[in-house]
């Protein structure tokens, strides 16, 4: 017997009241001010969300982020979203990210660059994103590539596939928190490879990762992507690192 699509009179109302009781009980609380939500807010209370400290430069070509890699790598295109600062409201954010297992702060920050990024002229010409990749044993660890669920959220609002079977971490690298430029570069050198090669022949690929420090990651990432391959490379983050 096929499935019924007949409702019931009275059947949408007590839906919506089940919805209401549930978030009077159980209110989505702000991962900001800790304050309960509206029902269109998401992650972020709109007040917080004032607070997050937007860069606003990405239609700059000379951009905080653009200067980080400038004559490391051949790119088209840099920008991040926000300033990302000890204590600050985004470190609070990616913290809860990459520590606390709410994925959906990921997805949220992902779709925030994403429009940043839609009036960017270099960004209309990208045709795929990718994800600095995690090691097999720490996204098991983990559960989850925190970069992938921010390629997904700036790939909602730039409508560009994400492509995560293309790049792959080689070994579990050290820790960069506490490295200098040179010594960053150095654990991060060789530490990625490219597969499935044909996908990316020609394609202009936009690499995504949380936070810019020195940029050493997503250098590896993109020389490995550049090494055999005729490809064009931008770079965004969530985040850069500001003193």
């Amino acid at each position: 017997m096929g499935k019924s699509n007949i409702s019931f009179p009275g059947s949408k109302m007590l839906q919506q009241l089940g919805h209401g009781l549930s978030h009077l009980f159980y209110p989505r609380l702000c991962e900001g001010c800790s304050k309960p939500m509206l029902k269109e807010e998401e992650v972020l209370c709109i007040s917080c969300c004032l607070q997050l400290p937007e860069t606003g430069d990405q239609q700059h070509e000379d951009n905080e982020a653009a200067l980080r890699f400038a004559g490391r790598i051949p790119f088209i295109g840099a920008a991040s979203y926000a300033y990302f600062t000890t204590e600050g409201l985004l470190q609070h954010l990616l913290h809860g990210l990459k520590y606390g297992g709410k994925q959906e702060i990921g997805v949220f920050l992902g779709k925030r660059l994403g429009a940043a990024l839609q009036e960017v002229p270099w960004a209309k010409t990208v045709d795929m994103i990718i994800p600095v990749p995690l090691h097999k044993a720490k996204q098991a660890s983990r559960g989850y590539n925190q970069s992938l669920l921010i390629a997904n959220g700036i790939s909602e609002k730039l409508n560009i596939p994400v492509a995560d079977n293309i790049l792959y971490r080689l070994r579990d690298t050290e820790s960069q928190t506490h490295k200098t430029l040179s010594e960053r570069i150095n654990n991060m050198e060789n530490a990625f490879a490219v597969k499935n090669y044909r996908e990316i022949q020609g394609k202009h690929i936009l690499l995504c990762d949380d936070v810019l420090t020195t940029g050493a990651t997503l250098e590896a990432c993109a020389l490995a992507l550049l090494r055999e391959n005729d490809v064009k490379i931008s770079l965004a983050t969530i985040g850069i690192a500001v003193s």
